[in-house]
Formats: structure tokens, C-alpha cells, sequence
């Protein structure tokens, strides 16, 4: 609708509405969420869980409004008509850019329950979106490096006790739980350095989404596997702001939950460790050859 503005005065538009809209939501969230710190018991819990979710849900659709509103993006979706709000899923996606989390929050609003993503723990010090991710419990990981554990044994397994906990917590109403296989975003830099096998993904790790299975298998609706593609490149935050990303293409399928391996003991047992790899790896094959056809598509 303000497409016709300058480029400069529609990332400032687009900025000022989005840190309003956070700014305005996240008190609410808040004083919601200490209320339920406060009194720590499970029936107020299952009555105030659904309050937060409607705040972050509405705090969502702001947004949507104001990205209507500032971006002239053509939107190229399939996939997303049968999914079931009152639901679980396991939700996995390539990761290219910052804009990737507005996406699925866009597109998944209100089709699914709110998108729980498993966070670095620095991001908890974010000014005023850490609030929030503490306040709708996000998870907060800590991703040590090997050589960090060979020195710091007593913190192996600490994120997947954390994942066990949230999960714990997730299982007592409708959640989407959200991971990046990929846990970082997509660089040039990263792909040769991994010397990646797939063209336009990162090795996938299979330890997050692994843990969330085996915690929450049986109550998992299915996976939600998205692609997201960018075809004029992958935008960065600002890019996205200016308006200039002019279309975005995401395909969703729903994959059936492997229960073999959700029933399996990732961390205990190698033979399940190997066959989550294989499963995983197969995903991101498949994966990869969807982007290269959306690519290659007029």
C-alpha cells in the first residue's frame, strides 16, 4: 500500500511500526506471564498458557499488518490449507536470513499453534525480545563446542535436559515446536567450510529434532517440513524493511511422524543415532532438489 514511497522512508515506517507493535505487546506478555510465575500451579497454568499464546498470536498479526502494508512482496505458498490449529507439530525449515522467522510467523499464524524455536542462550539478552522469549518460554540453548566439554564435562547433556523440560511442558496443550536442522543461517562462507554435500543447504544436525521426537513423539500431529525460497537471494533484515524483496516462494508438506525412531534412544543408543542421520539426510536430499527445481522455475 506505501510501496510508492521511497525506499529509505518505508524501512523507516516499516521499523518504527515494528518495534511500536513490540513495544506495546510485550508489557502485556509480561505481566501475564509473572502472574503465572507467581503462582506456579498447574490448573493456572492450563488457564493462563492460552492467554499468552492469544497475545503472541495477536502480536504476530500486527506485524503481518504491518508488513501488508509497507511490502510489495508477491507471495508464491503451498501447502498450508489443511493444517490443523488444535494440534502438535514438529516444525523443520531451511534457514537462509532473519527474515525467514517473519515468514513462517506470517504464513503459520493461527493455522498452527504458535512456533516455539529453540534459541541461543545469548539471544535472551536481546532488549525486550528476550523478554518475550523467556515470557512464552522459549527454550535457551547453550551450544558448547567439543573442545568446551572436554574441559566442561559437568555441561554435557545440559541442552538436552533442557529440551526434555520444555517438551515436558509443551505436551500439556497444542505447541509447534520449531527447529533450524541446519542450526545456523546459510552463508557462502559456512557451505565451504563445511564442504556441504547439497548445493543450497548446511549439513543438517540431527540432535535437536531428534531430542523433540523422542520427547514428544506420541504427541506430534506430523512434520511440518517448509522450504523456503528466495529467489532474488537471500534478503537481509534491513533489505526485507526497505520493501525491496519482491517474492518469496515457500512449499509446506506434511511427512508422516517416524515413530521407529521417535520411539528410539537417541542419546544412548548408536544404531538410532545412525538411523535419525540417515532419515535426516535423506530429508535434506530431498530438500535440496526442491530448491534447485523452484530455482530453476520461471
Amino acid at each position: 500500500m506505501l510501496s510508492f514511497l521511497p525506499t529509505p522512508l518505508i524501512a523507516v515506517i516499516a521499523t518504527l511500526l515494528m518495534v511500536l507493535n513490540a513495544l506495546f505487546w510485550v508489557p502485556i506478555l509480561l505481566l501475564v506471564a509473572v502472574v503465572k510465575l507467581l503462582i506456579p500451579v498447574k490448573a493456572i497454568r492450563l488457564r493462563i498458557d492460552p492467554v499468552l499464546l492469544a497475545i503472541a498470536e495477536a502480536w504476530i498479526s500486527c506485524n503481518s499488518g504491518w508488513m501488508a502494508l509497507t511490502q510489495r512482496t508477491v507471495w508464491d505458498v503451498q501447502g498450508i490449507d489443511d493444517l490443523k490449529y488444535r494440534s502438535w507439530y514438529l516444525v523443520n525449515c531451511n534457514h537462509q536470513s532473519w527474515v525467514d522467522i517473519l515468514v513462517l510467523q506470517h504464513l503459520l499464524n493461527r493455522r498452527i499453534p504458535l512456533l516455539k524455536f529453540f534459541l541461543k542462550h545469548e539471544l535472551i539478552w536481546v532488549p525486550v525480545m528476550g523478554l518475550a522469549w523467556w515470557a512464552l518460554e522459549f527454550p535457551f540453548m547453550r551450544r558448547h563446542s567439543e573442545d568446551y566439554l572436554k574441559q566442561h564435562p559437568e555441561m554435557r547433556g545440559k541442552d538436552q535436559e533442557t529440551t526434555r523440560k520444555a517438551c515436558e511442558k509443551y505436551a500439556l496443550i497444542p505447541t509447534s515446536v520449531m527447529n533450524f536442522l541446519e542450526g545456523t543461517r546459510f552463508t557462502t562462507a559456512k557451505h565451504q567450510r563445511q564442504q556441504s554435500p547439497y548445493r543450497h543447504l548446511l549439513k543438517p544436525k540431527a540432535g535437536g529434532i531428534a531430542m523433540a521426537l523422542n520427547a514428544m513423539g506420541d504427541k506430534f500431529q506430523a512434520i511440518l517440513d517448509v522450504t523456503i525460497v528466495y529467489p532474488d537471494g537471500p534478503p537481509t533484515f534491513w533489505y526485507f524493511l526497505q520493501g525491496k524483496v519482491r517474492r518469496i516462494v515457500v512449499r509446506v508438506r506434511s511427512l508422516p511422524v517416524p515413530q521407529h525412531l521417535a520411539q528410539g534412544d537417541y542419546a544412548g543408543d548408536p544404531a538410532v543415532r545412525e538411523a535419525f542421520a540417515h532419515w535426516v539426510q535423506q530429508l535434506w536430499q530431498e530438500k535440496d532438489a526442491q530448491i534447485t527445481s523452484l530455482l530453476s522455475a520461471p
